[in-house]
């Protein structure tokens, strides 16, 4: 399989496949802050603090990705004034290196494109290098914090065209 074996689609927060991944995510965020397991109540305290119910219309997308017909990455944006944030960039570890996040990526800039988003920011930490990478490969420039969250280390803008 490659980049092309990707499917997306846009889905509510709420739906089983998409609460799955967004758990999913949060437990690695968390395990990789940390640098151990989650402990108990860590990862809904975690998803309480920074909730995403706003990743659906009219406030924003998520897009769920099927690989092989099995949910196995999400993305998110988040519409703001004049720009969007990404977020919630997640692929399940048996699905890394199949070119799932460069499908994300392709898939929300395409989402965000014809919502008429000029511009994509995100924040992240240094913790997440591989991250910070896909971004930097995929046209982000690392550019002056515009947020001031806890977790914020590297922030980040694409123009699109």
């Amino acid at each position: 399989m490659n980049a092309t074996d990707w499917t997306m689609a846009p889905t509510r927060p709420d739906r089983p496949e998409a609460a799955a991944l967004l758990k999913a995510y949060f437990e690695e965020m968390v395990r990789r802050y940390h640098g151990r397991p989650a402990r108990s109540g860590e990862v809904a305290a975690a998803m309480a603090d920074d909730p995403s119910d706003d990743l659906a219309t009219p406030t924003g997308i998520l897009l769920v990705a099927c690989r092989g017909g099995v949910p196995a990455a999400c993305v998110g944006l988040r519409y703001r004034p004049d720009w969007a944030e990404l977020t919630r960039v997640y692929v399940r570890p048996a699905h890394r290196g199949h070119g799932g996040g460069a499908a994300l990526l392709a898939a929300v800039q395409e989402r965000a494109r014809a919502a008429g988003v000029t511009r994509i920011r995100l924040d992240t930490r240094s913790d997440l290098v591989e991250a910070r990478a896909l971004y930097a490969r995929h046209g982000y420039r690392e550019i002056p914090a515009f947020t001031d969250g806890v977790y914020a280390e590297h922030w980040f803008e694409k123009v699109l065209s």
